[in-house]
């Protein structure tokens, strides 16, 4: 709703201009229209209201993984955009080509992965679980620990920390709050 707020502030200042508003008031109606649009689209229909699941299961890989946030702001606002702005610049043969089996791979995950929560037995035994794959291309736990060692960190094991007592060892607890069941089956209150 704060964005359509300024959406609509966007308007009234291109029509308080006096030089070619015209050219502002459309801007502002496209990007008032887009929001409304995603606010419709998302929201309205209970089915469709994805956004709200996505971020909560982003927030507890980002809680279990804490790399796993500044990958994502990477991948998705900087190397995603600019490889497909790159193959756009090739043309759309080579867009097609690289992208279409792309979409194709991730759409045949998120079905093989709906269908293996929702009806197991439709799937071939094989499909039935991602095992079949390495454990990189399954899991983060790998990734985990080759970012752990790479980067000389290690926030999960307490052989880094020896003669150095933290807060749960000495007994001093302090009361969080967290919705997230990775954190809170990590504490020891």
């Amino acid at each position: 709703m704060p964005r359509t707020l300024t959406m609509v502030s966007h308007l009234f200042i291109g029509v308080s201009l006096i030089s070619s508003p015209w050219h502002w008031i459309k801007v502002a109606l496209i990007h008032l229209f887009f929001n409304l649009t995603g606010i419709l689209l998302w929201y309205v229909v209970p089915v469709l209201r994805l956004p709200i699941p996505i971020a909560k299961v982003f927030g507890d890989i980002t809680a279990k993984y804490r790399w796993f946030a500044g990958l994502y702001v990477l991948l998705s606002f900087i190397l995603l955009p600019l490889s497909v702005f790159g193959l756009s610049l090739a043309g759309w043969p080579v867009l097609l080509g690289v992208g279409g089996p792309i979409l194709l791979l991730i759409v045949f995950s998120i079905v093989v992965t709906f269908c293996q929560r929702r009806c197991p037995q439709c799937l071939p035994p094989i499909l039935r679980t991602w095992n079949f794959l390495p454990s990189w291309a399954h899991s983060l736990e790998p990734w985990d620990r080759l970012l752990s060692s790479c980067c000389g960190f290690c926030c999960r094991c307490r052989c880094c920390r020896q003669g150095q007592p933290s807060a749960m060892d000495t007994g001093a607890k302090e009361l969080q709050v967290y919705d997230n069941p990775t954190v809170l089956h990590s504490l020891e209150l």
